[in-house]
């Protein structure tokens, strides 16, 4: 797999800030003891803190690649050009439950800067967790929100990590 480096000042021209990944989804992705997992997210943001560039990424405390984020403390953001049926499928099993998901979504795990990716993938960002929490139902200010969106009160994991690098992957 051949990438390319991209500045990280070009990233929100890239992958639009306020709809990109609701829209796009992307692949949160860990490895750890030499085994990757993933997950497809759709929520998420950009930004700045602690003089740092940042993402943020929320994942539900059940979900299999949390443990792995927790262990690994890196983690990738995987952008497609397509692949919806893919990342549909990954979203939607377990690989708790099915350990070769990856395998039987079509994709092709691939490494950048030592962390898991996917050679299908049109760009690739590299993190780091710098800070991580629950979030809290009595901190939403509108508790509709918590309501819709968290009926079984599984309450996302916020977690805010350092863009180290973002890579172009060529076909």
């Amino acid at each position: 797999m051949n990438t390319k480096k991209i500045e990280l000042s070009k990233i929100t021209n890239i992958i639009d800030p306020i709809v990109g990944m609701r829209e796009q989804w992307d692949l949160v992705t860990a490895e750890h003891d030499g085994v990757v997992n993933t997950l497809t997210a759709a929520w998420g943001a950009f930004g700045n803190l602690c003089e740092k560039k940042i993402v943020t990424v929320y994942i539900r405390p059940q979900r299999y690649t949390k443990k792995f984020m927790d262990a690994s403390g890196r983690f990738t953001m995987t952008f497609f050009d397509g692949h919806m049926q893919e990342l549909g499928y990954l979203g939607s099993n377990s690989g708790a439950d099915v350990p070769n998901k990856i395998e039987k979504s079509g994709l092709h795990v691939a490494h950048v800067d030592g962390q898991p990716t996917f050679e299908e993938g049109k760009y690739v960002l590299v993190c780091k967790t710098i800070y991580k929490d629950a979030l809290k139902p009595e901190n939403f200010v509108d508790a509709s929100l918590a309501a819709e969106n968290f009926p079984d009160k599984d309450y996302s994991v916020m977690y805010i990590a350092e863009i180290e690098a973002a890579y172009e992957i060529e076909a």
